[in-house]
């Protein structure tokens, strides 16, 4: 009986094309979306040389100090790379070429250093700075000379000039944190929710007062929960052939960072889509109306849930944790997200097994409210 009542409903599941564009065709769309937004985004926010302007007149070039300091913030080969692109050059030119967007500013002596700037920005002031602290070191190196002669010959110069970093940089898992593959952890996560499609379909086939066929199948032998159990069974088994469809597009075709741990990341797939699909059985069981009402309210919780854990705006998920932490383990949406998030980028597995143990508990809550409340529906007549 199993085999005959999996086979069935696995035809009528796939025949529905509604459903099946929200569960497999819809989240490779909104990927493919993704991609393009993202994809280029760490190559806009990559650092490029910052042009300027240098007026080479005398004064210049009798401050030898100033142009081996410029020397080396242009210099690629000085180990940390080019800061400034100079070209030298009068200052009508310069100005010419501020003017009309070539450079960033123009740096010129008149009694001093001066900087000439067209608008104000991030690159403007990494300028400024940078002569800032030249008139700062060069201010502290004239004041010791003038009171210890001897520092000179003690490599005052080469001190003052060398910066040395105290702190070591470390990361704190194996892989480099990357905000952008949040999405699609979210992506996934949402794809698990709609499993809740076939969870509430379900539901609507077994209850004899909402539908003529589950009207005909409350009146065959077999008992209805037995009915019920096959039937989920049958629901999460597609819903996990359109995840691993999704993900398989997402790696293979799209290229997404999902790490290496194969197995973990098809127990976490397993328990996002059970979970979605308890989800919807149990909202189809509790909420009183027909089915629209129940598809809204499953759509509205999915795309909530979904923006909690950063879907729409990545920082939301952060503030979640730190606001309202128990809101997380209680988001099916985050806890798919943690699991992804965790095998990626931690060494260890806490906050994996932590996260799947939130979904089970969250399946079997959902699981029983919707057993207790079917195991009580009876019909006077069918």
């Amino acid at each position: 009986m199993f085999w005959h009542i999996y086979k069935y409903r696995l035809k009528c599941l796939t025949r529905s094309r509604q459903m099946m564009f929200w569960t497999l065709l819809f989240p490779i769309i909104l990927g493919t979306l993704f991609y393009m937004a993202f994809s280029n985004l760490s190559s806009v926010e990559a650092f490029s040389h910052i042009k300027i302007a240098v007026v080479d007149n005398e004064e210049f070039q009798k401050d030898t100090n100033f142009r081996e300091a410029l020397q080396s913030a242009s210099d690629p080969d000085n180990g940390d790379g080019s800061l400034f692109d100079v070209t030298y050059t009068s200052k009508e030119e310069g100005e010419s070429l501020l003017m009309g967007g070539n450079i960033e500013g123009i740096i010129y002596f008149n009694n001093g250093i001066k900087l000439i700037l067209k608008e104000s920005g991030l690159n403007q002031t990494i300028i400024k700075e940078f002569i800032d602290h030249y008139k700062q070191t060069l201010s502290t190196v004239s004041a010791i000379i003038n009171r210890n002669p001897e520092a000179m010959q003690k490599g005052l110069i080469e001190s003052s000039t060398s910066h040395k970093d105290f702190l070591k940089e470390a990361s704190a898992g194996s892989s480099a944190p990357d905000t952008t593959v949040n999405y699609f952890y979210t992506l996934i996560a949402m794809a698990c929710l709609y499993g809740s499609f076939f969870g509430l379909n379900e539901v609507t086939v077994n209850q004899a007062n909402l539908s003529a066929q589950a009207a005909r199948a409350n009146m065959s032998p077999v008992h209805k929960l037995r009915v019920f159990i096959y039937s989920m069974t049958a629901a999460a088994t597609i819903q996990l052939v359109n995840i691993g469809i999704l993900l398989l597009y997402l790696t293979v075709i799209l290229h997404i960072n999902f790490g290496t741990q194969i197995t973990y990341i098809l127990l976490t797939c397993i328990a996002g889509t059970v979970t979605g699909v308890t989800f919807g059985a149990f909202i189809g069981s509790i909420v009183k109306g027909g089915e629209g009402i129940k598809i809204g309210i499953l759509i509205a919780g999915s795309m909530t849930m979904s923006f909690l854990s950063g879907m729409m705006y990545d920082k939301m998920k952060y503030i979640v944790n730190t606001k309202v932490p128990v809101l997380g383990y209680l988001n099916p949406a985050n806890l798919i997200t943690d699991c992804f998030y965790s095998l990626y980028y931690y060494d260890t597995y806490t906050v994996f097994f932590t996260d799947i143990l939130f979904l089970i508990l969250l399946t079997a809550f959902f699981s029983l409210l919707t057993y207790l409340q079917i195991r009580r529906q009876k019909y006077a007549s069918l």
